[in-house]
This record gives C-alpha cells, sequence and structure tokens, in this order.
C-alpha cells in the first residue's frame, strides 16, 4: 500500500504524525514532545522533514496539518472561520505553507465572534469533521485543559463553548489552599468520591467556590485523605463544567464523548450522574486522525473524496 497523503496534529506540547494510504489506513507514525514551545527554535520544517524521513516519506507527499501549528505563535497563521462553520469547508480554507519539497497546508481554527460568548477553537473542529463525515448532528463533548462544548447540524459547527476545567484543576492543584490537601494523592479514577462530587456541583454550580474550600476543611477536621480529596475536586470541577454546558447548550443527552484515556471513563461516570442519556464514546486520537484525513482527501485528491 502506497502513501498517499500525511497528517499531523501538531499542538502546544505535543507533535503527532501519521502517514496513510488513500482509504486512510495507518502505514506508519511518529510521535515527540516537540509542541510549539519547542519547534519555534529548530524550526518547524526541519521538524517536520526530519519525522517524514524517518519513515522514509519521499518528496512529493503532501502534509495536511491542524492544531496549534495554525496559530499566530505556529508555523503560518491559518485564521479562523466563524461559526456557523461547515466543516465539509475547512479543507478549502487551509493555509498554504510554502516548501520547495511537498505541498503542506495547515487547517483553520473557528471563532466564535458572538459578543455575548466569544471564544475560539483549534483543533477541536477536525475531530469534529470525523463525526460531520458521519451525518452526525448533536452534541460533542471534548474534555482536556480546555474542555470543548460543540453543538453540530448537518455537518455544520453551529455554536460552542469552553470550559477551564483541566487548567482549574492544575491550578488549584498545585497553587492553592487546597494543595497540601491533595499531597500525594495518585491518580484520580472513577469512584465514590469523585461521583459526590460531580453531584454536588452540577446541583448547586453557584456554591463552586465554597465546595472547593471545603475540601481543605475536610481534610483539617476529619482527616480526608489525599486520594479522596483530590477525586472530590475533580469530580467539583466536571460537575461545574456539565452544569454550565448544560445552561448554554441544552440537555446533554445523545452527547458524543471525544476523548482517550481514563478521562474518557470520568466524564462518562459523570455524564451518567448528571442524568445525560444515551452517550457515545470516540476516541480523541482516531478522530484527529481521520477528521485530518477527510480534509487530506478534500484538499490533496478532490476526485476521490468521499466527504
Amino acid at each position: 500500500m502506497a502513501v498517499s497523503h500525511v497528517v499531523v496534529d501538531w499542538g502546544t506540547s505535543s507533535f503527532r504524525l501519521w502517514a496513510l494510504d488513500h482509504a486512510g489506513r495507518v502505514l506508519g507514525e511518529r510521535r515527540s514532545a516537540q509542541g510549539l514551545t519547542v519547534t519555534t527554535t529548530e524550526g518547524f520544517e526541519a521538524v517536520l522533514e526530519d519525522h517524514l524521513a524517518a519513515l522514509g516519506i519521499p518528496d512529493g507527499v503532501p502534509v495536511m496539518m491542524c492544531g496549534m501549528v495554525g496559530s499566530r505563535t505556529g508555523w503560518i497563521e491559518a485564521a479562523y472561520i466563524d461559526t456557523p462553520a461547515p466543516l465539509d469547508g475547512l479543507a478549502a480554507r487551509a493555509i498554504h505553507v510554502p516548501s520547495r519539497r511537498r505541498l503542506i497546508r495547515i487547517l483553520p481554527g473557528v471563532a466564535q465572534r458572538d459578543t455575548a460568548h466569544p471564544d475560539v477553537m483549534r483543533g477541536e473542529e477536525t475531530q469534529c469533521l470525523a463525526l460531520a463525515v458521519e451525518g452526525f448532528s448533536g452534541l460533542a463533548c471534548l474534555p482536556g485543559t480546555h474542555s470543548k462544548w460543540v453543538a453540530l447540524k448537518d455537518g455544520v459547527l453551529t455554536s460552542f463553548a469552553t470550559f477551564m476545567t483541566g487548567e482549574l484543576f492544575q491550578l488549584l492543584r498545585t497553587g492553592s489552599v487546597i494543595t497540601h490537601a491533595v499531597d500525594g494523592a495518585g491518580a484520580v479514577a472513577p469512584g465514590a468520591a469523585f461521583g459526590e462530587g460531580v453531584e454536588a456541583a452540577f446541583a448547586a454550580p453557584e456554591t463552586a467556590t465554597n465546595l472547593w474550600f471545603e475540601l481543605r476543611a475536610r481534610w483539617l477536621l476529619a482527616g480526608a485523605k489525599p486520594d479522596a480529596t483530590l477525586a472530590r475536586l475533580s469530580g467539583l470541577l466536571i460537575g461545574l463544567e456539565l452544569a454550565g454546558a448544560t445552561r448554554r447548550l441544552g440537555a446533554l443527552n445523545g452527547a458524543v464523548l471525544i476523548a482517550s484515556g481514563p478521562i474518557a471513563d470520568l466524564y462518562a461516570q459523570a455524564l451518567a450522574l448528571a442524568g445525560a442519556g444515551s452517550v457515545s464514546r470516540r476516541d480523541a486520537e482516531a478522530c484527529v486522525r481521520e477528521g485530518l484525513h477527510a480534509a487530506a482527501l478534500n484538499a490533496f485528491h478532490p476526485e476521490g473524496a468521499t466527504s
């Protein structure tokens, strides 16, 4: 099987590359910690070509990329497209990256220029493209440092909302009055303490900061264990996010959870506790690869594109 094109998800702290055939099968892959913070000194094209050479990818094989590589601090800025954004038009709006060795394009992010709720994303729109290709309409939940809730209808990204859940978790864990209460805690896993946090914050999101401080009080007065305290903190933050998503976008029933690894299990438990029914799960990495593949077909092989 011959390599048809290469797709790259290039973020702030990570680099993921896949060599694909025309059907989207993975023929080779590369991963590294060469995100934007590292690559700006090494040179974007040099890093990309080093990874391609390691896989034996010849000159002329085109590359489609997404993520922060297209930000103002990336290789070349790929300007946002505005909501409502037809996702099948992402490839047509991809920015061309000058190169003598191959065609290189970067997909744009999406901007919500609503004065009441302005928002931006880069990378998540490509994961959602994988759903749009399949004809999905509804809500998609993409957990992360900045979790995204995205509304899709007939292939159009109509609106979205970002929640700083992961960033707040890290800040509260490492730089707040809660820090000593979670010292030595291991990884958060689904369970009773996590679930109690989800239910408390979802039921009364306006009391969130009080619920956070209670974590310290539980540790001081009742000897709450670090593992349980950290799990409860995670539950409180995710429950707060789900309450906000419900307020902003409506019922969460039928949502697609796009996530990989342990966080997928946490969100699955949280969504169930929040009463969201018929939630399905998709692997985040598979979705970004499938979305990039669909865009690459449209851009580089339009005669054989199916999306």
